[in-house]
């Protein structure tokens, strides 16, 4: 284990991410570029302590599942990752985590797409982008920690009864049922993913009605090509619905959209006027 180079590493991997760049808020000023330690620790989910002295060169040998926490806190490519592990004196990890880091292009695009509400998820259904329109229409996400940003949790776990309509869906039940089908799928892809053997752990103890589904084996359903978002301020809107697979790294761009000059099309601009203030609380 080369602790200096270790310590070396991680502090130039963690300086180049800006907070936007793992869904944190920016914050009050920073007096030093990219993540602050805590920041990191808490992603990695180890203690601020003990991350502290491996950058410090101070640390023992941290275990395999520590370099994993690490490699996705600071969305280490797999060059890096390997790299991580040979600093570290451990056998590179290989067992295969679904992505969570989002392409600038695509971080570019959300905002540059004229009325529509857009969004990135990951495989396990984390949003990981957003743009305004989205928070106006469905909820700010900025304002959320990250692990409350998953819409599969919120979907069974929220604080909504169970039988609520997520964000004031009118499809609520078929969200459900579509979200069980994709996550065995995930499951399947991703078979050591602590985050995905997690969640699906989480979701069949919390609720009955995840284990109910789960329990069918269903794994594909028919495309949702609309939907109807029963809003608090602006009332119904029905939007054009299109999931884009980003297939280098498992990801998906969703896109709510209305055909132009329908009332719905003039509710969503009604939305990006008022802002994310008028986003809903599911």
């Amino acid at each position: 284990m080369d602790k200096q180079e270790l310590g070396a590493f991680l502090r130039s991997r963690r300086e180049r991410l800006a907070p936007r760049d793992v869904g944190l808020p920016a914050g009050p000023r920073r007096r030093t570029p990219g993540l602050r330690r805590e920041e990191v620790a808490v992603l990695a989910h180890i203690s601020t302590e003990y991350y502290i002295r491996l950058e410090q060169g101070r640390a023992p040998r941290p275990s395999a599942e520590v370099l994993a926490g690490i490699t996705g806190a600071l969305r280490l490519t797999d060059a890096e990752s390997d790299h991580l592990h040979v600093l570290a004196g451990t056998p590179p990890n290989r067992r295969r985590l679904h992505r969570r880091d989002v392409r600038p292009s695509i971080l570019t695009l959300l905002d540059r797409l004229p009325q529509t509400a857009a969004f990135v998820t990951s495989a396990v259904f984390e949003v990981l982008a957003w743009n305004d329109l989205t928070a106006a229409l469905m909820e700010d996400y900025a304002l959320l920690a990250p692990e409350e940003r998953n819409l599969a949790r919120r979907a069974f776990l929220g604080p909504q009864h169970p039988d609520a309509p997520l964000y004031g869906l009118s499809d609520a039940a078929e969200f459900r049922h579509h979200v069980v089908m994709d996550l065995r799928g995930a499951l399947a892809r991703y078979p050591d993913d602590p985050a995905v053997t997690g969640l699906v752990d989480e979701l069949r103890e919390g609720s009955a009605e995840f284990t109910r589904l789960w329990e069918r084996r269903d794994i594909q359903s028919a495309p949702t090509l609309t939907k109807t978002f029963h809003h608090p301020v602006v009332g119904d809107v029905t939007v054009d619905c299109d999931a884009l697979a980003l297939t280098d790294r498992d990801q998906n761009l969703v896109l709510y959209s209305a055909p132009p000059g329908s009332r719905d099309a003039e509710t969503l601009a009604l939305l990006a006027v008022v802002g994310a203030d008028a986003g809903m609380t599911p």
